[in-house]
């Protein structure tokens, strides 16, 4: 009966529904991204669409349509986030270097104002004068008003005023004032009223007016700007700034993304700044990892080992043994962190020792080892087990028949064969681990490392976490350097990964 009902109209009913409201929640999107300008994103989100309706609208093609929400998954989550990483190394786009060319041309105008001598202000009203934006200015020590708009200023005798207490005009003839909750979203607020040239008038506050003049103008021939002050020109740099050509390190701000191709490749072997600390964390994120594989799968041996004998409790001993992993590692780091605290810590205590664990690169090291250790044992404990069920005893009980003892039995027959079956688990661990960001984050924070010497890498930052540095880390984030370094990462773990697939020889048996 069930069976039935979810076949013929019924199924047919039921599926026309939910792909329209896929549909219409899918066209919803790609008209935001459309409006918003996101336009692959919106062209992605319409073959979406097609190919959903596509595959799931006809009988013929059963295969699509276990395959197709793989594909649809893959390119929106793994595809797509790798090829923006990839398109963004090869921009400069740091702090100061976010938008576009045009926006940055616009902002650098808008904010090429400067005062005047005095840093004149006024007390205003904004308004309307005879339908046009203006300001009804009173001038309180010289006791002087006018109105102005964009194009004139009007005297105006204090006579024909309304004028408060404090000497300031509140009402003039032909003059609407604004309310002041609309002033902040009128055109009042980013206009320049006239004042003398080359001052203007700019509105600063709901009542207050500042006297500023241009101090750059944009040259859109030559695609300069010139200082209206001192004459200086400031043409494009090629690295994403205007800069002056008497001095190339004054630069205008802000700047915007401009293509950069390799040259945040070039900066890691170029660039002392980065290509030292780099060298130096790419060196212990391999000896991390690999140090952790190790320690956790010659732990999770031993345990196996010791435990694949019939012992009274085995049972509770195995229960207790795999408690590390079933745990959030998010909460076992953080008690970790406070287990290694200097001042309090459970483990100094134990020592009877006031270590500072977190404060010495050596101690740091050693307790991320150690913390590793502990979350990662049960997993290498579980496999090994397995894997010391799946071989025959005939080949151990051969091996001590011709005369082998314990130690080489484990050493000439069990432990190859372990490697055999493992060692595609050991390098996806590796892989796992060289990316291992929580850790490091959440128990050290990459550290120790002295901040007041500008120093962006720790002692215990890994490659992902020193890229978290450069890209978030610090007042300058050079995102176009940690897109770089991500792809870098990602072409190390991608190797790593591929080495293990082929290792396995798990696609052979779709061959």
């Amino acid at each position: 009966m069930l069976i039935q009902l979810f076949r013929g109209k019924v199924a047919l009913a039921f599926k026309v529904i939910v792909l329209a409201l896929v549909t219409a929640l899918l066209i919803t999107l790609a008209q935001s991204a459309f409006a918003q300008e996101q336009y692959i994103i919106s062209l992605f989100l319409v073959a979406t669409i097609f190919l959903l309706n596509y595959t799931y609208f006809s009988n013929k093609r059963v295969p699509l349509k276990f395959f197709v929400p793989g594909v649809i998954l893959l390119s929106a989550f793994v595809l797509t986030p790798v090829l923006y990483t990839l398109v963004m190394s090869t921009y400069t786009y740091k702090t100061g270097n976010y938008i576009s060319k045009e926006q940055a041309t616009q902002r650098i105008s808008a904010l090429a104002l400067e005062p005047d001598e005095n840093g004149t202000a006024f007390d205003i009203v904004v308004g309307d004068y005879r339908s046009e934006p203006a300001l009804l200015v009173s001038d309180i020590n010289t006791g002087s008003y006018f109105i102005a708009t964009t194009k004139e200023r009007i005297e105006i005798d204090s006579s024909a005023l309304t004028i408060d207490e404090y000497e300031v005009a509140t009402a003039a003839p032909d003059f609407e004032p604004l309310e002041a909750g609309a002033i902040s979203g009128s055109d009042a607020a980013k206009l320049r009223f006239k004042y003398s040239d080359p001052y203007f008038i700019a509105v600063e506050s709901l009542n207050v007016g500042v006297v500023f003049r241009q101090s750059l103008e944009y040259l859109a021939e030559s695609d300069q700007f010139r200082s209206l002050i001192t004459s200086d020109l400031y043409s494009d740099n090629g690295d994403g700034n205007y800069a002056n050509l008497n001095d190339p390190s004054d630069k205008l701000e802000p700047g915007w993304r401009d293509p950069a191709w390799f040259s945040n490749y070039l900066r890691l072997f170029q660039d002392d700044r980065v290509r030292d600390p780099l060298v130096s964390v790419f060196i212990w994120t391999v000896v991390f990892a690999s140090l952790t594989v190790l320690t956790q799968f010659a732990f999770g041996l031993f345990l196996a080992l010791a435990l694949n004998k019939p012992i009274r409790g085995r049972r509770l001993y195995r229960s207790i043994l795999v408690l590390p992993y079933a745990m959030p590692s998010i909460m076992s780091i953080l008690i970790w962190g406070g287990m290694f605290n200097t001042e309090f810590g459970a483990i100094n205590e134990i020592l009877g020792r006031q270590i500072a664990w977190f404060q010495d690169p050596n101690f740091a090291r050693t307790a991320v080892i150690l913390v590793n250790l502990w979350l990662g044992f049960p997993y290498f404990y579980l496999v090994s087990s397995g894997s010391l069920q799946a071989i025959p005893n005939e080949l151990l009980e051969a091996a001590a028949i011709d005369g082998a003892n314990p130690r080489q039995v484990f050493r000439k027959v069990t432990l190859p064969l372990l490697l055999q079956i493992l060692s595609p688990l050991l390098i996806a661990s590796f892989a796992f681990n060289f990316n291992n960001f929580n850790l490091i984050y959440l128990l050290t924070g990459g550290g120790p490392k002295n901040q007041l010497d500008g120093e962006i890498a720790g002692a215990t930052d890994i490659l992902i976490s020193y890229t978290y540095q450069i890209a978030f880390g610090s007042n300058v984030q050079d995102l176009g350097l940690a897109s770089a370094i991500s792809v870098i990462i990602f072409v190390i773990v991608a190797s790593i990964s591929l080495y293990g697939v082929r290792k396995s020889k798990v696609l052979e048996s779709f061959s």
